[in-house]
């Protein structure tokens, strides 16, 4: 019997009922629906619970399922990459947040999920970043792993600061920017984009590097081959430490003389595709609908 996993955010009445009407729709078919027994409550509260719903500790909801539905933004889905890639489970996202990049479907599309049943659908693999953080001396202090983006910034404060970047040990460019991004194709249509970065074919294997707002006419976004071995060094006298954030969630201080250094990650991240439906096709539609935003 397929084990579906149903993650959202279940403080958010709108994303609780959403999975719920989901949960609804998969349990007319042979399979058990499991959730984070924290969200137990929740689903009582709101007269949303139902007796066939399997609630797990998180860490065996993403052991035990086969695969993980999301509903939400980008964000979420970036979330449940990170813990969906030790197992390799795959996720299949339902937009209800504003774009969606990465989500499959919209809401109002569940007769796709028909399709889960007799496995007509193919995985989508992206490739993901090991991100490390080096000390002065070399030493590895702390790793994540990433599937959309690392940016070395100054946080919150909007500030100049200097960094120098090396590819295979070998001096590439320094940047006095307000930051450096360095994505994935997958994270090249998010904050890499905004920032006059290359949009990339998620089949692709390279890395984007994008500086956010350089104070030079000559820094321009680089692209590199994914077997690179990228290394970012903070090299600012002006400040104590910078920021390391990795997809938006993980965040490291990087004091003076410390390095980040970004590898192509030995995992993956498999999404499923149920629609016929390319890149391309699909960054016309959400390019349209943040034109009408």
């Amino acid at each position: 019997m397929l084990k579906i996993a149903l993650i959202t955010n279940f403080n958010i009445y709108e994303k609780a009922n959403a999975a719920v009407t989901v949960a609804n729709y998969l349990l007319k078919k042979e399979c058990e629906i499991l959730i984070a027994s924290f969200n137990k409550e929740k689903l009582q509260r709101i007269n949303k619970h139902r007796e066939e719903f399997r609630y797990l500790p998180v860490d065996t909801v993403y052991a035990e399922a086969d695969i993980l539905i999301v509903l939400g933004g980008d964000g979420t889905i970036l979330e449940v990459a990170r813990r969906a890639t030790q197992k390799g489970t795959p996720i299949l996202g339902i937009n209800l947040g504003r774009l969606g990049y990465m989500a499959e479907l919209e809401a109002g599309e569940l007769g796709y999920l028909d399709k889960l049943f007799d496995r007509s659908y193919t995985l989508e693999k992206r490739s993901m970043l090991r991100v490390e953080l080096l000390s002065a001396a070399g030493e590895l202090r702390s790793f994540c792993y990433g599937l959309n983006d690392a940016v070395i910034s100054n946080g919150s404060v909007s500030r100049l600061v200097d960094l120098e970047l090396y590819e295979g040990g070998v001096p590439v460019a320094t940047y006095r920017a307000d930051g450096l991004i360095i994505a994935t194709p997958t994270g090249s249509t998010a904050y890499s984009m905004s920032a006059g970065g290359a949009i990339v074919d998620p089949h692709v294997p390279c890395f984007c590097v994008t500086p956010i707002c350089p104070h030079s006419f000559i820094a321009r976004p680089l692209i590199f081959s994914d077997d690179s071995v990228l290394e970012i060094r903070n090299v600012c006298a002006r400040e104590k430490m910078l920021y390391l954030t990795v997809d938006g969630r993980m965040n490291f201080e990087l004091y003076r003389n410390q390095t980040v250094r970004i590898i192509k990650s030995t995992m993956q991240t498999n999404l499923i595709r149920l629609k016929p439906c390319g890149f391309y096709k699909k960054l016309r539609q959400k390019m349209s609908m943040s034109q009408v935003d």
